[in-house]
């Protein structure tokens, strides 16, 4: 059995935090959040790396990469576009906004063919959740068995505006019975709550919600395109919705696929959602590596 792949999710427009935030230094010698995720995967095992990112800042990106990796973890490159796997749908043509990160993952066709997990470029998950991914990957993951890295959403929040959490319910197996993306959530007087159509609803400190790290059987590709059909003849035409990894993974309950395991973990959370986050997170990635948990230089 080949070891897991690490797909990493970087194609995006970064428009809240107002640069392109996957390759800014936060580390002691300017380490990315992507290179500790990396850093965390290859000391767990993984064997392979796969950036989805967009085809215009490709030569950069490469070139801040395979110098420090090459050697160390095996790397591939997929690029995310409008134009893929759109061709003669329902696909509104002045669309400039990504389709969203299950649409990224749908364009991994061809190149993950094994157990893979899927991480944001700009989140920092902590070295427990990587082990924690690949035990499953190579222990329990199968064409109808997935799962979800939970983390608590009290830990996941942002002191500088708004968050996207897909919010799990879960059974007393820790079996998802529902997940639902819900892209505001903030804490107001004390409490946390999400507001959608202008309504606040309260969210409890220690709900599980999906931080994007998820594994997945090669099988999960396939469901995304299936489905991907089926949001381009609903909504293809609007500018700004999304196709989101968490609706697939429901989808894949919902329709009685498998099931998707949530994965508890204490691991801890930082990100930078907005350029304000940017000093928590130096900071706490400082706090690391003065506890030794990362060396000073980490490549």
């Amino acid at each position: 059995m080949s070891a897991p792949t690490l797909v990493i999710l970087a194609a995006g427009m970064a428009s809240r935090y107002g640069s392109q935030k996957q390759t800014e230094g936060f580390g002691p010698h300017g380490e990315t959040i992507m290179d500790y995720s990396i850093y965390d995967a290859i000391r767990a095992g993984f064997g392979k790396v796969v950036f989805i990112i967009r085809e215009d800042f490709a030569e950069a990106f490469k070139a801040s990469f395979e110098p420090k990796l090459n050697g160390k973890i095996a790397t591939e490159y997929v690029f995310q576009a409008l134009d893929k796997f759109t061709a003669g749908k329902n696909a509104n043509p002045e669309r400039t906004k990504p389709w969203g990160t299950a649409h990224a993952v749908l364009c991994t066709k061809g190149v993950v063919n094994e157990p893979f997990a899927v991480i944001n470029a700009d989140d920092y998950y902590g070295q427990e959740a990587f082990v924690q991914a690949y035990d499953f990957l190579t222990n329990e993951c199968n064409d109808k068995t997935y799962c979800i890295l939970g983390y608590e959403l009290a830990n996941t929040l942002s002191e500088n505006g708004t968050v996207s959490r897909g919010v799990c319910s879960i059974d007393s197996n820790n079996v998802l019975t529902q997940i639902n993306e819900r892209t505001k959530i903030y804490r107001k007087q004390g409490q946390i709550v999400f507001e959608e159509d202008g309504v606040e609803t309260p969210l409890a400190e220690d709900t599980r919600v999906s931080m994007n790290f998820m594994c997945f059987a090669p099988n999960f590709i396939a469901l995304c395109e299936q489905e991907f059909d089926k949001f381009l003849e609903k909504q293809g035409q609007e500018l700004k919705s999304e196709f989101y990894i968490p609706f697939v993974t429901g989808q894949f309950s919902t329709l009685g696929l498998g099931d998707v395991k949530v994965i508890p973990t204490n691991a801890k959370w930082f990100g930078v959602t907005y350029k304000e986050d940017a000093p928590t997170v130096k900071a706490s990635i400082d706090a690391l590596v003065t506890a030794n948990v990362y060396p000073n230089k980490l490549w």
